[in-house]
């Protein structure tokens, strides 16, 4: 019965309805009814780097390390694109358990759009279904340091966003590095912000009410292409919603120190990503990447930062956060812990991703208005 309710709100409920089922099944520590991922978890012991981890969280991380055992930084580019992602463990643990993948009542397409120099883009498309346009659109960055991944390995995320919202999410697959080095994503990123600005129309979208969305080297991206905008007299997205981003080029952080054997993000793989997408080390003191000491952040839309306690980018979130606030930009901060770097697109056995995608819907909607 609890399963057929939450997959009807999901399917057809809204946002308040969806979120309080969450908050009643967290409301009571003695009688919690387990929403259906919960029922997974790993009985094995907590890893030296992470001795906080959730027996959730652990699960996945155990999962993805038997589907993709070798470390990152052992890959060529190629290989690690095509290894099985954190979707892919998700995926794979519901279905040792039987548990139906995360569904959402929303329409999935693609079209080409102009990157940077005009070189066309794949971009994944998640229209709500059952309502009127023209809707608010979210213009999302995927992860994956500038190096790996694409729009399908963070679908989990998007359709979170587009159900939980109601509003239009465009995926963009910027180009990735080696093949493209920096600051060629950035650029992709603010082109594909323009042209969506431009073209809301063509998406059954409202021009006035459009947000930027990413994580980690996409949580970056969303904070540098308002930058962009910006300092490029465009219209700025109403709101920020930046997900464990990159926002240093300090990789002995409390955080990096603390955590720098964590999985599925270390420190050995950060300095992969950086050495396939930096052309020199230099490229890291730029604004683009330094938020939180190069960068010029003021006069920025209201921003939500989403943070993973369990992750090498934990202190630099903190800073971004209150480098944003000393300039005056309106900043919702929340940090999930006991969980890893990735996490905001495992809500189907997450509570805390739950937890995150119910923050950044309200936020979000309440940009909308």
């Amino acid at each position: 019965m609890f399963m057929k309710k939450f997959n009807l709100l999901l399917r057809f409920g809204t946002l308040a309805a969806i979120t309080g089922l969450i908050a009643a099944t967290f409301s009571c520590q003695d009688h919690r009814i387990p929403l259906p991922g919960q029922v997974i978890q790993s009985t094995g012991p907590k890893p030296d780097w992470g001795p906080t981890i959730t027996p959730q969280m652990l699960a996945v991380i155990e999962e993805l390390g038997r589907l993709a055992p070798a470390p990152l930084e052992s890959l060529t580019p190629a290989q690690a694109r095509s290894r099985p992602s954190f979707k892919d463990a998700v995926t794979s643990l519901l279905d040792k358990n039987n548990i139906a993948p995360p569904v959402a009542n929303v329409t999935i397409s693609e079209r080409m759009i102009p990157g940077y120099g005009g070189v066309p883009l794949r971009a994944k498309i998640y229209t709500p279904n059952g309502v009127t346009g023209p809707l608010p659109v979210i213009v999302y960055f995927h992860g994956g340091g500038w190096v790996i991944a694409n729009a399908d390995v963070y679908e989990y995320s998007t359709l979170a966003l587009a159900q939980g919202t109601g509003a239009v999410v465009v995926s963009v697959d910027y180009r990735l590095a080696p093949e493209n080095k920096f600051p060629t994503a950035h650029q992709d990123a603010f082109a594909a912000y323009k042209w969506v600005k431009m073209n809301a129309g063509l998406l059954n979208g409202n021009s006035a009410k459009v947000a930027v969305a990413g994580e980690s080297a996409g949580g970056n991206m969303a904070i540098t292409v308002s930058m962009m905008a910006r300092d490029s007299s465009v219209s700025l997205p109403v709101h920020i919603l930046s997900v464990f981003p990159v926002a240093d080029n300090n990789l002995h952080t409390y955080s990096y120190d603390l955590y720098a054997n964590a999985r599925p993000l270390s420190r050995p793989a950060v300095q992969w990503f950086v050495d396939k997408y930096f052309n020199t080390p230099a490229d890291g003191d730029s604004p683009l990447i330094s938020l939180v000491d190069a960068a010029n952040l003021r006069g920025l839309p209201p921003t939500t930062i989403i943070g993973a306690e369990i992750d090498p980018l934990q202190t630099e979130g903190m800073l971004l956060r209150d480098k944003l606030q000393s300039v005056g930009v309106p900043v919702t901060y929340q940090l999930y812990r006991g969980i890893t770097h990735e996490f905001f697109g495992m809500y189907a056995i997450l509570p805390e991703a739950q937890q995150a995608q119910a923050l950044a819907a309200t936020q979000l909607i309440n940009a909308f208005r």
